[in-house]
């Protein structure tokens, strides 16, 4: 018995799904009393294997094909493995790339296919948890099959630590090069800026509470003194007071950085779900009710405005 968990890689780094879902695979193994297995598609694969190479890994397959993501190198690739391994399980990332190829494989393998899974119970009858409008509501659908695909939303896993001594085999395949009918001429990070803040250690991010455009740079001045990077929640972007590539939230980008910083931000579904992976997550809120405080490690209730110049001086920097 298997379970087969495909990585990602974007311009010649392994994404962070790809270690979170070599967590949600491993428990999912256990349930099943399985292997698991990682498939690592295109690119430096031997570099992506050593790096992958995690406790609870048993076997990493390399598939030396194309250098980017390419929809349909990536179908033909993963049904070839479906098909020569027979994994119990198909565990893909729900990002862009994994909901791209993920219903082509299913299709072609005639197995079911549950998307955002963000909790698997594998016991008994495997019971996928998914969350619907807005995470407000969770629903748990039943897989009646002998076999399944899945895909996992990034950030509900912890990235899988430890080194371990898993089997790396190359896997070679017949690629239909009549079949990739696409091809990858560049990639073009969505959003202006210069800066990717899924990337970033500790984020200052400012909600409504900042009142008006020109309250920012005081905001700004805490993330300079901090060292930090400046993300925000959606009304700010769609005020057009920050760019898209700084907004936090199912709309805007999923962050885990070691620590989060809430300021004026209350808390809504929507935006929790795109940070409440963060290890700390500090919030300054005037209202001790808002729904941020529930998930935060540290919670100021007080008056922003008071607060963070008092932040800024004691980490050494200068209110604007």
């Amino acid at each position: 018995m298997t379970v087969l968990a495909v990585t990602e890689h974007r311009r010649g780094e392994l994404r962070a799904p790809s270690f979170e879902l070599i967590t949600a695979g491993r428990r999912l193994a256990d349930d099943l009393g399985s292997e698991l297995h990682l498939a690592v598609i295109g690119g430096d694969v031997e570099r992506y294997a050593d790096q992958l190479n995690r406790e609870g890994v048993d076997t990493v397959h390399t598939v030396a094909v194309g250098e980017e993501f390419n929809h349909d190198v990536y179908t033909q690739a993963v049904t070839a493995l479906a098909e020569s391994h027979e994994p119990d399980a198909l565990l893909v990332p729900n990002t862009v790339n994994g909901l791209d190829f993920a219903p082509a494989v299913a299709g072609r393998l005639d197995v079911p296919l549950v998307t955002d899974a963000v909790a698997i119970d594998a016991t008994g009858t495997p019971e996928i948890t998914r969350e619907q409008y807005g995470g407000k509501v969770e629903t748990t659908v039943e897989i009646d099959a002998d076999r399944f695909a899945l895909t996992i939303r990034p950030a509900e896993w912890a990235k899988a630590e430890g080194t371990g001594d898993a089997e790396i085999t190359p896997f070679d395949f017949d690629l239909d090069e009549s079949a990739v009918r696409s091809t990858v001429t560049g990639f073009e990070e969505v959003g202006s800026g210069d800066v990717d803040i899924a990337d970033a250690d500790v984020l200052v991010s400012v909600g409504r509470g900042i009142e008006e455009e020109d309250n920012l740079p005081l905001v700004e001045a805490l993330a300079d003194a901090l060292g930090a990077t400046l993300s925000s929640s959606r009304p700010i972007v769609d005020n057009g007071w920050l760019p898209k590539n700084r907004q936090v939230g199912q709309s805007g980008k999923v962050v885990t950085p070691d620590v989060y910083i809430a300021v004026g931000i209350s808390g809504a579904v929507q935006h929790v779900a795109g940070m409440k992976g963060s290890d700390t997550i500090v919030a300054i809120n005037t209202d001790p009710n808002a729904p941020i405080m529930d998930i935060a490690d540290y919670a100021i209730v007080d008056d922003l405005f008071d607060v963070v110049p008092e932040l800024i001086e004691q980490f050494g920097g200068e209110t604007p």
